[in-house]
């Protein structure tokens, strides 16, 4: 049987695509109710992205998980497009976006309530003697509350996340993680502007 395709056009150039079958992924470390409300624990899961060149230093990415396509580029500081997601981008989202799934799970689990949470992840990357690195990632959680009673719970909850998460623990670089709990407060933004492109480059 022959693999379902999605057409992606890009510059005036047509690119067919794998549809990849989606499935419903479980987190790992978590014990979850099935829909007859037996606990189930899956042990293994098999993730699949596919990345194919454009043109330029750009390219169409796809996951096995989701049906739309990416479009990414190198960055700015390499040659690349303005204003779209770069492998450094979807690093660090990887990150922010699995501590704050990861957090989800197991506040659900604890049955702890909260209002809000925002995660942000950065990192400089600098030239060294192998070529250009990671430095340390910064991962700040910033949690809403509604009741101070609950503020050491949440703190102890916040750090068990980032003991949890998948995609930190994968990493080898150096992070520094930095909870915070605020009581009754509106939604927090990001504590810096977001800009849509380095111009400057990597220092």
């Amino acid at each position: 049987m022959s693999t379902p395709t999605t057409c992606i056009r890009s510059y005036g150039q047509s690119r067919k695509i794998p549809s990849f079958r989606t499935e419903v992924l479980i987190p790992s470390g978590f014990q979850v109710r099935n829909k007859k409300g037996d606990d189930t624990m899956a042990e293994a899961h098999r993730f699949r992205v596919v990345a194919w060149w454009a043109s330029g230093r750009t390219g169409i990415a796809k996951s096995s998980s989701a049906p739309n396509a990416i479009h990414f580029t190198s960055s700015a500081a390499f040659g690349g497009l303005e204003g779209r997601w770069t492998p450094e981008d979807l690093l660090l989202c990887a990150v922010a976006s699995c501590y704050t799934t990861t957090f989800r799970t197991l506040a659900e689990y604890s049955k702890f309530e909260y209002t809000d949470l925002q995660v942000e992840a950065d990192s400089v990357i600098s030239k060294g003697a192998t070529g250009y690195n990671f430095g340390e990632v910064s991962i700040r959680a910033n949690l809403m509350i509604s009741q101070e009673e609950e503020r050491a719970r949440a703190i102890k909850l916040l750090h068990k996340a980032k003991e949890l998460c998948l995609v930190s623990r994968a990493l080898s670089v150096e992070q520094r993680f930095e909870p915070h709990v605020q009581v009754g407060e509106p939604r927090m933004e990001a504590s810096h502007p977001l800009p849509v492109s380095d111009k400057e480059g990597y220092r």
